[in-house]
């Protein structure tokens, strides 16, 4: 278990964001749920938090209300080896969400994703390919790696 770990303020459904993303990564598990022995905010019964592991990454989701919205400030960096697996995360994660610019969204629950190649930081430092992917919505691999090879 690592030191850190996110914990993200859901409104009311915070197992339901578990399931969908326990559904989309292949190295995901739930690790734990605490419901409310009826002391606190919650009545008894109610899911208080859902940890679960992404990828090797612990996140805590907090069923919190709807004092607190997630937003851009915070987003998870997917690293991807191929625009077959920038697809799949992409269009899992984009499902009832909406696109963002240069590889980001925005999913159904309002937690923001950038879903890029593992070497975005070195595609980008060649102008060209920083150009591009400026154009892009969803991350282009081929395109971006025929830019950096141009300059």
């Amino acid at each position: 278990m690592n030191k850190l770990a996110p914990f993200l303020w859901f409104n009311d459904n915070a197992e339901n964001a578990a399931e969908f993303y326990l559904g989309i990564f292949p190295h995901a598990r739930k690790l734990d749920e605490v419901r409310s022995k009826g002391v606190g905010p919650w009545p008894a019964g109610k899911t208080a938090t859902v940890t679960i592991e992404l990828e090797g990454q612990e996140m805590v989701f907090l069923n919190g209300g709807p004092a607190y919205q997630l937003n851009p400030a915070i987003s998870f960096f997917v690293r991807c080896d191929s625009q077959q697996e920038i697809d799949h995360y992409w269009d899992k994660l984009i499902e009832g969400g909406k696109p963002m610019a240069c590889g980001w969204l925005t999913d159904r629950f309002g937690l923001c994703w950038q879903i890029v190649p593992r070497n975005i930081g070195e595609l980008i430092k060649h102008p060209k390919a920083m150009e591009a992917m400026m154009t892009m919505i969803k991350l282009d691999l081929p395109r971006l790696e025929a830019a950096a090879r141009e300059g």
